[in-house]
């Protein structure tokens, strides 16, 4: 009896709900993101095309927030043309998915990493406040960094030395001749005290701001003042150097705020619903702008 061999037939592909939809495009999934943060997504791409500046950010989504040791970390998922990135935030690094493919032991590498860098003396002022008087800032973290080494009167006065110069560098950023009244004659570019006298009535300027105003003034001559003594203190100790680091941070932190407030016109309360929430917000969801300012409240747009 001739065995016959069966011919094997095909089976037909069956189409059923368990079938592998294909992958979706880049460009879709943005549109597929339930509470989209769009100010946020800007920041991230544009941080992610500066860092690598030859790739071109397709997607980025946030997809995890933790709070470690009172920090706010969030974790996004960027894809470019080029690579996939881990993006963690504050302070924002970059991690590239092939060499860290977990997620959350990217976070643990990230703590450990920025705990180590915020050991140091760290300015306490938003990134966008502290990029108005970016120069001064710099000088400051050199006058920090000559503290941490200083250990005789000379190098503590080096110190004082440094720190003039921060508020020099923050007197040369804001400064503007547009400040004088008409007739008066411009100061020289170093005197601190008369040109923070100019921008504290510039930026603070009305009966409302009253106490502001005469506070930026006190407080910018009196840290100057202190820090011209300590460059000239024999006896200076390393006290006296901390004191002027603090006090020069202090100078460079309220008249950030106050020009940075003064520039986006950013007011101290909601003119809708009286809220102190207030931040910069995108005009619609498909603004492409830097923001401007808006109420997280009740959704008020300057200008809207």
């Amino acid at each position: 009896m001739t065995a016959t061999k069966k011919r094997s037939k095909r089976r037909p592909r069956i189409m059923t709900e368990c079938t592998i939809p294909p992958e979706i495009p880049d460009s879709a999934l943005p549109d597929l993101i339930f509470k989209r943060d769009r100010l946020a997504e800007k920041a991230i791409r544009e941080y992610v095309e500066w860092q690598a500046p030859d790739e071109k950010v397709t997607h980025a989504e946030r997809v995890t927030t933790e709070f470690v040791m009172g920090r706010k970390l969030e974790g996004w998922d960027v894809r470019t043309d080029k690579e996939r990135w881990w993006v963690v935030t504050q302070p924002t690094n970059l991690y590239s998915q092939k060499l860290f493919p977990s997620l959350d032991y990217t976070i643990s590498f990230h703590v450990g990493v920025t705990t180590r860098m915020m050991s140091r003396p760290d300015s306490g002022v938003p990134e966008a406040e502290r990029a108005v008087l970016l120069p001064a800032w710099r000088r400051w973290e050199q006058a920090v960094e000559a503290l941490q080494e200083a250990d005789e009167a000379e190098e503590f006065q080096s110190v004082g030395m440094r720190c003039r110069e921060c508020l020099v560098a923050m007197v040369k950023a804001v400064a503007d001749p547009a400040m004088l009244k008409p007739g008066n004659e411009s100061p020289k570019r170093s005197d601190v005290i008369a040109w923070c006298e100019l921008i504290a009535d510039h930026v603070a300027h009305g009966q409302s701001a009253e106490y502001v105003r005469k506070y930026l003034k006190t407080v910018s001559k009196s840290g100057w003042q202190l820090v011209g003594w300590l460059t000239h203190a024999s006896g200076a100790t390393q006290a006296d150097a901390a004191l002027a680091i603090e006090v020069t941070q202090h100078v460079l932190s309220t008249f950030g705020t106050a020009v940075f407030r003064h520039r986006r016109g950013v007011p101290d309360q909601c003119p809708e619903c009286g809220s102190y929430r207030i931040g910069l917000r995108l005009r619609s969801p498909n603004d492409e702008g830097e923001g401007v300012p808006g109420c997280q409240r009740c959704g008020w747009i300057a200008g809207g």
